[in-house]
């Protein structure tokens, strides 16, 4: 009959703990995964499977799970989980800035409902988009290889009580800028030429004020904002993939950059 020391149980709980809370941390924060609606029992037991099969290859961690250092290592290791889920969100949050301006140029700002996955009010237009984001996420294998980069973290970045580089947390500040303005760039030629079209309106009110523009500008504008969105439709694939390919390799650069101060 098999015998283990306290010692020996604490080594093996160790080696599955500490990945544990960074997997979990991402699977929290990341894009899908983090859905409301996919059920809590779903999250853990993907988490502990991904456990299982990543902790086996890693070094043994020398932190005692009850000791005070333990805390910071839990800290850190959350903070890692969720910077990586984060800034997958940015890209999502971007699509759905686009979606947001679109709707608000047509006239659909009103039209709004409450998301079954986030229980947020959203915009209908900036929830289609970003379910056709999803999509494509999924389509590219983006969810598989953000799994591969939070695996390479752990050889990258490993589990230790080592100060991680604050600046890599700083760089995601400067990264929302960046991803916002693709949003932005996204959503521009729709909002120019809606833009253009209330102009032609207004000036329309000016020349014929018998003209009433509250009755006959919101069926142009939304008419017109429709048929730009049947054109953009065919450009968003395409702009998903530059957006998810720029949002990986910003990922690679602050997991590059974590570990610098930890080991100088």
């Amino acid at each position: 009959m098999l015998h283990f020391t306290s010692d020996q149980w604490l080594a093996w709980l160790g080696l599955y703990f500490w990945p544990f809370l960074r997997i979990m941390a991402l699977i929290m924060t990341a894009p899908i995964l983090s859905e409301k609606s996919i059920p809590k029992r779903v999250k853990v037991g993907l988490g502990l499977l991904m456990t299982f099969a990543i902790a086996p290859s890693l070094p043994p961690v020398d932190v005692p799970i009850f000791s005070v250092q333990a805390g910071w290592l839990a800290l850190q290791q959350m903070l890692i989980g969720v910077a990586i889920g984060f800034t997958m969100q940015l890209a999502f949050a971007a699509v759905r800035t686009a979606g947001e301006l679109i709707g608000l140029q047509m006239g659909l700002s009103f039209a709004t409902f409450v998301d079954p996955g986030s229980h947020l009010n959203m915009p209908v237009l900036a929830r289609l988009i970003d379910m056709l984001a999803m999509l494509l996420f999924l389509s590219f294998n983006g969810h598989l290889w953000l799994i591969s980069m939070l695996a390479d973290t752990f050889h990258t970045l490993p589990i230790d009580a080592s100060p991680v580089n604050s600046n890599a947390f700083l760089a995601l500040t400067r990264a929302a800028g960046l991803v916002f303005l693709n949003g932005l760039m996204l959503a521009l030629p729709v909002i120019t030429l809606l833009l253009t079209v209330n102009l032609s309106l207004g000036l329309l009110n000016r020349m014929a004020p018998q003209l009433s523009v509250f009755v006959i500008g919101f069926p142009v504008t939304l008419t017109v904002g429709l048929i730009l969105m049947a054109l953009l439709m065919p450009l968003i694939a395409p702009f998903c993939e530059h957006l998810f390919g720029e949002i990986f390799d910003l990922l690679a650069d602050i997991i590059r950059e974590l570990p610098d101060s930890a080991n100088p």
